[in-house]
């Protein structure tokens, strides 16, 4: 048993029973393990939890960084997009991510997308501002996706609200923070 085998199994189970099942106990049951030989790898689950966000943003934490000649308008959705994916991926993909802090190479590739965008002209505050407020949505979005999903059939929903196409909501919402991004690039 590795690290890489335990936080495997961690996520195998936490897209079985969700993330409020996901328990130390379960997981060296499910490895054939005592609890206490799972305190190798991950000191407490605090821990395990910020290296399974980590293992699970993968996908997006993987996807090539923008080029100087990309068009920033084609790009910032994309990412966006991206992140939303990687975040579909995992049941409880948006409550297992919400909360964590980017770190060491995280870090890098969140400058250099924002220096990507002030080098093609959007306003330095304008850019790390529509960094946060952008993946704030998303990452929003898809947690109301995931809770909905949970709820099953909508039977919780009341008559007068139309079931939610959550693809449709999420790229209508980029627009609008695309939009108000775009009318910043050339006032200041």
């Amino acid at each position: 048993m590795n690290r890489e085998t335990v936080l495997s199994s961690a996520l195998d189970l936490l897209d079985e029973v969700g993330l409020d099942a996901v328990s130390t106990r379960q997981l060296a049951k499910r490895l054939g393990v005592e609890q206490p030989s799972l305190y190798y790898h991950f000191r407490n689950k605090k821990e395990l939890l910020g290296a399974m966000a980590e293992a699970a943003m993968a996908p997006h934490a993987t996807a090539p960084l923008p080029e100087p000649d990309d068009d920033w308008r084609d790009w910032f959705p994309e990412n966006m997009r991206s992140f939303r994916r990687a975040l579909l991926m995992r049941r409880d993909g948006a409550r297992l991510h919400a909360g964590s802090m980017p770190g060491g190479a995280d870090l890098d590739r969140l400058a250099h997308k924002t220096a990507f965008l002030i080098a093609s002209g959007v306003p330095e505050r304008a850019a790390w501002t529509a960094m946060l407020a952008a993946g704030r949505f998303t990452l929003g979005s898809v947690l109301e996706e995931q809770v909905d999903a949970d709820r099953g059939d909508g039977a919780d929903r009341t008559a007068d609200v139309p079931p939610m196409d959550h693809e449709s909501a999420f790229e209508a919402g980029l627009a609008l923070i695309l939009d108000g991004l775009a009318r910043h690039v050339g006032r200041e």
